[in-house]
């Protein structure tokens, strides 16, 4: 077995080492909007479900350079947003707003998203996802190495769950038709695969 010590390694290397093992990740893509109203669309694999009650998501945003990205600023100014289900049918679309764009620049202009209101939240929201979670800011905790932010965590709960027809039946998700696509390592990415059931012990 290899054993490593993750205060002696870089960042590169943590990150290499993490994104690798903790696999697959459901990825968030996110609208938000800037305080000019630039409406801001990101992909985040460090995302998963905190609480059920009350309904918390958490999404964690690094920092490059000590900078807040885009989204990790509008949270915090405008603590509002739309968390978007990443699918088999809108994941390339998806991949087009990772690019690397001025704040000024909303990633609708590399990317074939039809956006449409909201119900609870200000923050627009793209109708080609098939699950929308409409979201405000719980909580943010800075994270930190020597003083230095190195990322933002965002606790966001759930306001309005916006969902298709097509893949809700009786109060839960059909897995099959939603279709989710997973973050891997590197370029990589997952479909849903085999599903089999394992019944849990009294």
């Amino acid at each position: 077995m290899h054993v490593l010590s993750s205060d002696q390694l870089t960042q590169r290397e943590n990150y290499k080492l993490l994104i690798g093992s903790i696999i697959p990740r459901p990825v968030a893509l996110v609208t938000t909007e800037s305080s000019t109203g630039v409406l801001n669309i990101a992909p985040f694999s460090f995302f998963n479900i905190v609480s059920s009650d009350p309904a918390i998501v958490s999404i964690a945003i690094q920092r490059k350079n000590g900078e807040e990205k885009d989204t990790a600023r509008n949270f915090r100014e405008k603590g509002q947003g739309v968390i978007h289900i990443l699918d088999e049918e809108n994941v390339h679309e998806a991949n087009q707003t990772a690019a690397a764009l001025e704040p000024h620049e909303s990633e609708l202009s590399v990317a074939d998203f039809e956006v449409v209101p909201s119900e609870s939240v200000q923050t627009p929201a793209l109708k080609e996802a098939k699950i929308r979670l409409e979201v405000t800011v719980h909580d943010r905790i800075e994270i930190k190495k020597e003083q230095q932010v190195t990322a933002d965590l965002f606790l966001l709960k759930v306001e309005k769950y916006v969902i298709a027809e097509s893949v809700y039946e009786e109060g839960k998700i059909d897995p099959e038709k939603l279709a989710p696509i997973s973050r891997l390592a590197g370029h990589d990415y997952s479909k849903l695969g085999e599903i089999f059931t394992l019944i849990r012990p009294n």
